[in-house]
């Protein structure tokens, strides 16, 4: 199933009005934890698989890439992509992720960004960019992390004042399709346990070089006190592996 909430008008109003999608990656509680993963990228060929704004396309040009390619599902998305990118060395395609098909051994980087939980069939995501990486290329991808997506209802229990009690979870163990609420109703994420994400990773034929479950930074913890609920439960995952 290849659903495509973001080119849903009501969807997509809802999402251009995130920090993440107003300030770029600086708003992203997770960025400064996938950033420190990054490789060095001069001279290097760079995919973005759900490159979304481009925001992580325009990054790793300006840490001097050779160059980057942008994958997205979402006409809308890649409008907003292009109009913020004048760079020739940055080509963006709308195209499904479960659908790409790169030459072998054609990048140096893939990367992606909060795409992968979209995708019903990780592991032939995993399998496909191994075969399109070359040997010593690196994978570096975040998801939502597995207690974050075990439930429909990915949100807080609450007291009867709203107070938020604690994050349940439930119905780990069974992966599959979830019904969620994202900005809008009807939203079709994929739960997965951590276990499944390291195993799909490393049967590819990768080896796994980091995992991490990133918690904001000092800096966004000091200035919003919202923050200060996500360390209690975490809400990102970040793998990084590589091709030997």
């Amino acid at each position: 199933m290849k659903q495509n909430k973001y080119d849903d008008t009501d969807f997509f109003s809802a999402y251009k009005q995130m920090p993440r999608s107003i300030k770029g990656l600086e708003a992203a509680g997770e960025w400064h934890v996938l950033r420190s993963l990054l490789p060095d990228v001069k001279d290097k060929d760079v995919l973005d698989l759900g490159c979304g704004f481009g925001w992580h396309c325009r990054y790793v040009r300006q840490a001097q890439a050779h160059s980057v390619t942008g994958v997205d599902i979402s006409e809308n998305m890649l409008e907003q992509a292009r109009k913020q990118t004048d760079d020739p060395a940055i080509t963006y395609i709308q195209l499904p992720i479960e659908d790409i098909s790169f030459a072998a051994e054609q990048f140096d980087v893939v990367l992606s960004s909060l795409a992968f939980h979209y995708i019903e069939s990780f592991a032939d995501i995993c399998q496909k960019v191994y075969e399109c990486l070359r040997p010593g290329g690196s994978f570096i991808f975040s998801v939502e992390h597995p207690l974050f997506t075990s439930r429909n209802e990915q949100d807080w229990h609450y007291d009867e004042q709203g107070k938020r009690l604690h994050w349940p979870v439930d119905h780990y163990q069974l992966e599959g399709a979830r019904k969620t609420t994202f900005l809008t109703d009807n939203v079709i994420k994929y739960h997965r346990t951590i276990s499944t994400y390291l195993n799909d990773v490393m049967g590819a034929g990768f080896v796994l070089k980091a995992v991490r479950e990133p918690i904001p930074s000092n800096e966004m913890l000091k200035q919003d006190a919202g923050m200060q609920d996500e360390l209690r439960r975490p809400m990102f995952l970040i793998i990084a592996a590589e091709k030997v």
